[in-house]
Formats: structure tokens, C-alpha cells, sequence
């Protein structure tokens, strides 16, 4: 098995290598108000550049965090799709930089 690019743990302890969206959308399935509040999912390596958290409100639903501090990006929403959060959050990491890859540049040409 390869390295892992980034990894998602929960409150709990429960952690996951390179969670596809599934594996994302039961780790926020687990959570609950009491004893399992929060998963964050963050870049493998010291000092992360970039991490993503998803937590239980108390009114019902999902905070969901994600920051980057190479593009400035700090964007907090709530949510109550377990399922959009997954998807989002899948597709928000799919474009953040990890150790050892290239950065993607458009071109207009």
C-alpha cells in the first residue's frame, strides 16, 4: 500500500487513510451529539497546509469547515446531507496540493 496523501479521524479515535467519499459519508454518519462531535480530515505530513472538519450542531445538522491557507480559503456552511457533505468535501480535497505532486496550472492556451 502506498502512502497515504491525507486522513480523516473522528472524535472517537476512528481514522481513515485516504477516505473515499463512502468511507467519508460513514464517519459522518457515526457522529453523534455526546461522545462523537467532530471528524477532521487533513494532509499526512506536519503542518498541513489545508484540513476540512465536519461537526454536530446541537440544533440538528453539520457544521463543515474547510480551510486552506495557500489559497486563502476559509469557508464555514452548515449542512444536514450526510450525503452532499461527502460528495462536496470529496471533491473540495480532490483539488488541494499533496507532498510529492504537482501543482496543476490552466493555461489559456
Amino acid at each position: 500500500m502506498g502512502a497515504a496523501y491525507y486522513r480523516a479521524e473522528s472524535e472517537s479515535g476512528d481514522h481513515i487513510e485516504d477516505p473515499s467519499e463512502d468511507a467519508l459519508f460513514m464517519l459522518i454518519e457515526d457522529l453523534n451529539g455526546s461522545d462523537n462531535t467532530f471528524v477532521v480530515i487533513q494532509p499526512d505530513e506536519d503542518d498541513p497546509v489545508w484540513f476540512t472538519s465536519v461537526a454536530v450542531l446541537d440544533e440538528g445538522g453539520y457544521e463543515v469547515v474547510r480551510r486552506d491557507t495557500t489559497r486563502r480559503e476559509h469557508d464555514v456552511v452548515t449542512e444536514t446531507s450526510i450525503d452532499r457533505i461527502a460528495r462536496d468535501l470529496t471533491i473540495w480535497m480532490a483539488a488541494r496540493g499533496f507532498p510529492g505532486q504537482l501543482t496543476q496550472h490552466t493555461s489559456n492556451f
